[in-house]
C-alpha cells in the first residue's frame, strides 16, 4: 500500500454517488457483498462505489478491495456485471481472506443517469427509505418493504434508510464538538443556536438562528433523527424539549443535572407532553462515565445516539439474509 485509502471508511454509497454525479461522471460500478461462508468483517448489503479515478467503502477489511475495484473497471469497460468469489472457493488462491471464510461480491456497472440511481439519489434527499432490486444487469426501485438485504444467488434486494440526522440546540464546546464528530461519522447534522452568529461554525451543517420550536418544525424531524438539547438554562429550552418530544425523532436528550429533573419534568408537563413522551427523554443525555469535558460530553452523546440509530435501523429491517450457500462457479471472473 502507497497512499492512505482515506475513502475507506465511508460506508454508505450515496454520498460519493451523488458527488460523482454531479461531477459529470456517468459511469461507474457498485459492488455489493451478496454473500458469505463463516465469518467476516462485513454483513452481506455492504457496499463499494468504484469509478475510473477512485473507489469508496470496503467488503473485507483491506483484503479484497484493490482488486474488486479492478473488477469493477474491467467490468465497467465490458459493460457487464462480475459475480467474485474470494477466499473459500476462489479460483485466486493468492488473495487470502485474514477470517478464513469464503465471500461472494457482485460487480455491476451503473450510470449515474440511470432511472433507478437517480431515484435512489432523489429518495435519499427527501429523506425517504427505498429498495433497490438488481441482478446484476437491470436495476429497480420500490417502495421499502422490511427486507434488509436478500440474495438468491441471480440477484438482491436492498433497504436504503435515510442518512442519520443528529440535530443540536445550543452553542458551547459541548454542542460544537459534537456536530464535529458526528459529520466525521457521514451524519447530517443541524445546529440551532438562537440568535446565534451570522455564520455557522463551520460549514456542511444546517444552521438555524431563530426559535428553537420553529427550526425543529422546519426540519420535520422523522424517525431517523436524533435531537440533543446542550443549552443551558434558556427560557425556551423545555419549549423546545417538548417540541422534540412530541416529534417523530428516534432520540431525543437534554443536559442537566440529575437534581433538576424532576422540575424539569413538571415544566414538560406544563408544555403538554405526556407520560408516554417523558419516558423517551434521555437526561441526562449520552452514557455516564465519560467525563464533562466538551470532547467527552460529545463522544457520550454521539455513541449513544449511535446506538440507537443502530437500534432503529435494525427494527427497520427484517432478518434477511442470503439464501444462496456459494456463488455458481461458472459465473465466477477468471
Amino acid at each position: 500500500m502507497t497512499t492512505w485509502r482515506l475513502a475507506a471508511q465511508i460506508d454508505d454509497i450515496r454520498a460519493p454517488l451523488r458527488e460523482a454525479a454531479a461531477a459529470g461522471v456517468t459511469r461507474c460500478a457498485i459492488a455489493t457483498l451478496v454473500e458469505i461462508s463463516g465469518s467476516a468483517p462485513r454483513d452481506p448489503g455492504a457496499q463499494m462505489l468504484i469509478t475510473e479515478a477512485a473507489h469508496w467503502g470496503f467488503l473485507s477489511g483491506g483484503c479484497i478491495e484493490d482488486d474488486v475495484a479492478r473488477h469493477a473497471r474491467e467490468a465497467m469497460a465490458a459493460g457487464a456485471p462480475r459475480l467474485l468469489r474470494y477466499g473459500e472457493g476462489s479460483p485466486w488462491l493468492d488473495i487470502k481472506l485474514a477470517c478464513g471464510s469464503g465471500i461472494t461480491v457482485l460487480v455491476e456497472p451503473v450510470s449515474t443517469d440511470e432511472p433507478a440511481v437517480v431515484a435512489l439519489l432523489d429518495a435519499d434527499a427527501a429523506r425517504a427509505p427505498l429498495a433497490w432490486s438488481s441482478n446484476g444487469s437491470a436495476r429497480q426501485t420500490m417502495p421499502a418493504s422490511g427486507i434488509g438485504f436478500a440474495w438468491d444467488g441471480t440477484g438482491y434486494t436492498r433497504l436504503y434508510l435515510p442518512a442519520p440526522r443528529l440535530v443540536l440546540i445550543g452553542a458551547d464546546g459541548a454542542a460544537l464538538a459534537a456536530a464535529e464528530l458526528a459529520q466525521t461519522l457521514g451524519w447530517e447534522v443541524a445546529l440551532i443556536t438562537a440568535g446565534g452568529p451570522e455564520q455557522p461554525p463551520f460549514p456542511g451543517l444546517a444552521y438555524h438562528r431563530g426559535d428553537p420550536c420553529a427550526a425543529l418544525a422546519a426540519l420535520a424531524p422523522d424517525p431517523w433523527t436524533a435531537i440533543a438539547v446542550l443549552s443551558h438554562d434558556r427560557d425556551d429550552d423545555e419549549a423546545a424539549l417538548a417540541a422534540a418530544l412530541v416529534s417523530d425523532a428516534c432520540y431525543v436528550g437534554a443536559v442537566g443535572a440529575r437534581a433538576r429533573l424532576d422540575g424539569r419534568i413538571v415544566k414538560l408537563r406544563g408544555h403538554g407532553v405526556g407520560d408516554a413522551q417523558l419516558a423517551r427523554l434521555h437526561a441526562p443525555l449520552g452514557l455516564s462515565g465519560l467525563g464533562k469535558a466538551p470532547r467527552e460530553i460529545a463522544l457520550s452523546l454521539v455513541t449513544d445516539v449511535a446506538r440507537t440509530f443502530h437500534a432503529a435501523s435494525a427494527a427497520a429491517r427484517s432478518p434477511g439474509a442470503s439464501i444462496s450457500i456459494s456463488a455458481p462457479t461458472s459465473c465466477v471472473a477468471r
